[in-house]
């Protein structure tokens, strides 16, 4: 896609990216982590919008600038400023991304049991994506929020690494909360044997 001279996306200032390719089933989405079995069996496509956008075939990378938004059917995923690294060669493809101001990556993970899906939120000040691990390395007082629970970087330095199967290993100082709902009424009761109708003697 960036190895052609000239932009494949026109010359308006704001510029939607488009890229197809084939991912391998056995990959989830690295940015989102946890997402086997979603995967589709097709091309996939994925949607950069910007303010500003920047080719370079020499270098093969694109920089996105303004309001960055990216839209792909596993993820979505926000930041001031994106760079993409395309590998060179016949069959080119991603080679990493960098995401960086005001990053946030979204996504929602289905129930196996068909309930309500769950969703994922990571914030951060910068996030880098190499594919050829499937590691996206989350910087500058991170956060990954699920459900109701949060992990939370203490300190600036600290670095979240998520792997492509979801699992998430913390590098510096960092706090979790995981909170607990109040049971309802309905939800004590559930566990209480039910009363035994009390019986009249008769004469």
């Amino acid at each position: 896609m960036l190895g052609q001279s000239a932009s494949p996306f026109g010359s308006s200032p704001a510029t939607a990216a488009k890229k197809s390719g084939k991912k391998s089933a056995d990959k989830s989405s690295p940015l989102l982590g946890g997402m086997k079995g979603a995967q589709p069996n097709g091309p996939v496509t994925t949607e950069i919008y910007a303010d500003n956008a920047f080719f370079d075939s020499n270098k093969n990378i694109g920089i996105f600038s303004g309001h960055v938004k990216v839209a792909d059917p596993r993820f979505t995923l926000q930041s001031e400023k994106l760079t993409v690294y395309i590998t060179e060669g016949e069959n080119q493809g991603l080679e990493k991304a960098i995401a960086e101001g005001n990053v946030a990556v979204v996504r929602d993970r289905p129930d196996p049991n068909g309930g309500e899906p769950t969703r994922a939120v990571g914030r951060s000040d910068k996030a880098t994506y190499i594919a050829a691990t499937g590691d996206v390395e989350l910087r500058g007082t991170p956060r990954v929020q699920e459900g109701v629970n949060t992990h939370i970087a203490t300190s600036p330095d600290t670095v979240m690494v998520v792997n492509q199967n979801g699992q998430l290993t913390t590098h510096g100082p960092s706090r979790t909360e995981i909170r607990q709902e109040p049971k309802t009424d309905d939800q004590k009761n559930e566990g209480k044997p039910a009363a035994s109708p009390k019986t009249s003697a008769s004469p």
